[in-house]
């Protein structure tokens, strides 16, 4: 914009000095001399060249400022962003250490994660994480005097635990049977996986046959059905996918249970408990107010009876002072006869 105005100046200045060189050069032809045309055109020339110079000078004086705040603006805006630069490479240092310690938990996770699978591979350990995961959920519910862990029969097998009952022992005893479980979803070709499911499903059915030879015995006081407690969520949902399996289970009278079903199967029991507690006291109750009812009819009827006794006395009482009244007013007169 600086640059057209001064185009527009220069134009005009030309533009004026021409128009007096032509004017005066008219002018000189009837009154001056050639000498002192070229003096006048050469002081218009020299004044023209002045007001132009004086005008570039604003011109370039103005480009100067702008340049100046030009670079001002850039330099605090290279500020600005050389802070912000700093301050995103301070952060990204920041989450790369926070990202190799991560990656170091996670490092020690893998390890930990791997130290399970390798614990698990025994049938026998997970044997016993069942059973500690088993015995916590009942010691959380039930008083110590309503179950027993570890509870032996007569012919020396042990269930996992027992919950006493007025109606009997209920058996739960823990499974675990994790090995052909994994392998149906670490497999990928589908005859092999249907292959190990099939695997699973025979494992299942074997456990089920076991509580129900060992632990049903009605005999010894047991109830007539078991609960078999499988200790991972994900297991007991395939065990309740897979066909025919509960159906079978329901045959021998042994249901699986999770943790998540076997808490609200062992609360449902435990209200029992209370309900049969309820009911016994109430029980208590009615007789006392039998008695109390039996109590009350027999100190009635003496009550009655006292009664009875108290308004013969009166009357008899009555009478007798009837009769005295009459012998005193009798011996009055036998007293004034005399005098």
């Amino acid at each position: 914009m600086a640059t057209n105005t001064l185009q527009t100046e220069i134009t005009e200045i030309i533009f004026n000095i021409f128009c007096i060189a032509s004017l005066y050069s008219w002018y000189t032809i009837y009154s001056m001399s050639l000498e002192l045309f070229l003096i006048a055109l050469t002081l218009i020339i020299l004044i023209a060249s002045f007001l132009f110079l004086s005008s570039l000078k604003r011109e370039l004086e103005n480009v100067r400022a702008s340049v100046d705040s030009t670079k001002s603006s850039v330099a605090t805006s290279l500020l600005d962003t050389t802070r912000d630069i700093t301050a995103r490479l301070e952060r990204a240092s920041y989450v790369i250490g926070e990202l190799k310690k991560e990656t170091g938990t996670f490092s020690e996770i893998g390890r930990s994660m791997k130290d399970l699978q390798d614990y698990l591979r025994s049938p026998k350990l997970r044997g016993n994480i069942g059973e500690a995961v088993l015995s916590d959920l009942i010691c959380q519910i039930f008083p110590k005097s309503s179950y027993v862990l570890q509870y032996a029969f007569k012919s020396g097998e042990k269930v996992d635990a027992i919950i006493k009952t007025d109606a009997g022992l209920l058996s739960i005893d823990s499974k675990f049977p994790l090995e052909n479980f994994q392998k149906i979803y670490v497999e990928s070709n589908a005859e092999q996986v249907a292959l190990h499911r099939r695997a699973f499903v025979r494992d299942v059915r074997q456990h089920v046959k076991a509580i129900s030879s060992k632990y049903i015995n009605p005999s010894e006081g047991t109830l007539d059905f078991a609960l078999m407690y499988i200790p991972s969520e994900s297991v007991y949902y395939e065990i309740v996918q897979s066909d025919g399996v509960m159906d079978y289970a329901r045959s021998e009278r042994v249901y699986p249970v999770s943790p998540s079903t076997l808490y609200a199967a062992l609360q449902t029991i435990l209200l029992s408990f209370e309900g049969k507690r309820i009911e016994t006291r109430a029980k208590e109750v009615f007789t006392l107010l039998r008695s109390i009812q039996k109590d009350y009819i027999k100190v009635s009827d003496t009550f009655n009876t006292l009664g009875t006794h108290l308004t013969n006395a009166y009357n008899k009482y009555s009478e007798v002072s009837s009769g005295v009244t009459t012998l005193g007013q009798k011996l009055n007169e036998t007293a004034r006869l005399h005098e």
